[in-house]
């Protein structure tokens, strides 16, 4: 870990979102496990000492601290599809406690694509994990993740912000639900069953109360578990062709580089409804030729009205307080680190002048310390209120010296 403490406005995010780009441009900068363990080891190379990448369908951001929000721009792209140019052409740059604002907003799920999605904090966890492995969070990216939980935690606690079932997976059970009189015997194909396949289709069972429904993945193992936890169908001898045409629905959750679903695997077998749930998009956009063939994205998806949505609307100021209260704590934390040094020094001064005025002190030598901790905690106190180091130095001498 990092030990020396950052400046608040060296701290950036930098990074577009669903609000300033189309899934087309985010798929151009999204990146990819690897790409992010190279950045992370290069990072330090880079002069950049504090870092973590949310790389999610909804957004690409860098959170570090830097020079400049322009050489994490540099830093991030020098491994993406996308070029510079055009990620300067939609990006944001926050710095200070813009930037911290932000992170904690992302966290709440107040900047999510469908307002409360909750599924963004165990993407910025697993993110930080990584990050951690490779040295590159310290003490002040600690302290803000934490505080940034925190805040999360309470405003999920406090509010109905994240009430109700409301995620892009919901969202896509509740399209298909809105695009049929009865699903049950729609033959549905899932492909991928990681974190938003696996919550896809639960919501698939539970809401739409079907299990006519195919899984496949490229582990095996992973759709095979799936089917039996779900008692679903797996069937191992068709092959990927064979079940995306014969399937009336096909949801595809792989996360995968480049098109999973192509238009050679479902030319000419009739009508199908497509839900692309991937970012880079993993269904060829020449699927969308086909005759009777619907093929909706992520962005599609955000639109889909729901009363759960309004309700969380009305959640908003509250999670704003909340938001701003944990800023707060975290800026006094950061104060008081910053004091630390000062305090120290205070100390060892008030602790010499004990010692060296002994003959007077020591029939009273655990009233001398309480004194000494009581003009620190004063001390604290006053630098707190007024950001003033050395004047608070003298201050602190002379409350000693009056108090003994």
């Amino acid at each position: 870990m990092v030990n020396t403490l950052k400046r608040i406005s060296d701290f950036y995010v930098v990074g577009i979102n669903y609000r300033n780009t189309d899934a087309d441009v985010r798929g151009d900068f999204a990146i990819s496990t690897e790409q992010y363990e190279h950045l992370l080891s290069i990072a330090h190379h880079q002069h950049i000492d504090e870092l973590f990448i949310l790389s999610t369908c909804n957004r690409t951001e860098i959170y570090a601290t830097s020079s400049s929000a322009k050489q994490l721009a540099q830093f991030l792209c020098s491994v993406t599809k996308g070029s510079i140019e055009v990620f300067m052409q939609h990006a944001y740059f926050k710095q200070g406690k813009l930037a911290i604002e932000h992170l904690l907003q992302v966290a709440a799920g107040l900047d999510s694509q469908i307002l409360g999605d909750y599924e963004i904090i165990s993407q910025i966890k697993k993110s930080v994990k990584l990050a951690k492995e490779y040295n590159c969070i310290g003490l002040f990216c600690e302290k803000l993740i934490n505080t940034t939980l925190q805040s999360s935690r309470a405003i999920r606690s406090q509010t109905k912000l994240s009430s109700g079932s409301v995620s892009v997976s919901f969202a896509a059970v509740k399209f298909i639900q809105q695009q049929f009189e009865q699903t049950a015997d729609k033959k549905i194909l899932l492909i991928g069953v990681g974190k938003i396949g696996r919550n896809a289709c639960k919501n698939i069972v539970n809401i739409l109360g079907t299990k006519n429904i195919n899984l496949i993945n490229r582990t095996a193992e992973k759709a095979e578990s799936l089917a039996k936890e779900l008692g679903l169908n797996y069937n191992k001898d068709k092959s990927f062709e064979q079940q995306a045409q014969e399937a009336d629905v096909i949801l595809v959750a792989t996360n995968a580089a480049t098109p999973t679903l192509l238009k050679k695997h479902i030319e000419g077998s009739g009508a199908k409804l497509i839900i692309d749930l991937s970012i880079p998009y993993n269904v060829a956009a020449e699927v969308a030729e086909l005759d009777g063939v619907r093929l909706v994205n992520v962005d599609e998806l955000s639109k889909v009205a729901d009363e759960t949505l309004q309700n969380r609307m009305l959640e908003i100021p509250k999670a704003e307080e909340i938001i701003a209260e944990h800023i707060s704590e975290f800026k006094n934390w950061y104060l008081m680190r910053q004091h630390i040094p000062v305090i120290k020094a205070v100390k060892t001064t008030l602790e010499t002048i004990q010692q060296n005025h002994q003959d007077v002190l020591v029939a009273q030598p655990m009233q001398s310390s309480d004194k000494i901790q009581k003009v620190l905690n004063n001390m604290a106190a006053q630098m707190r209120k007024n950001n003033q180091r050395g004047c608070n130095f003298i201050l602190a001498i002379n409350d000693f010296m009056t108090r003994s």
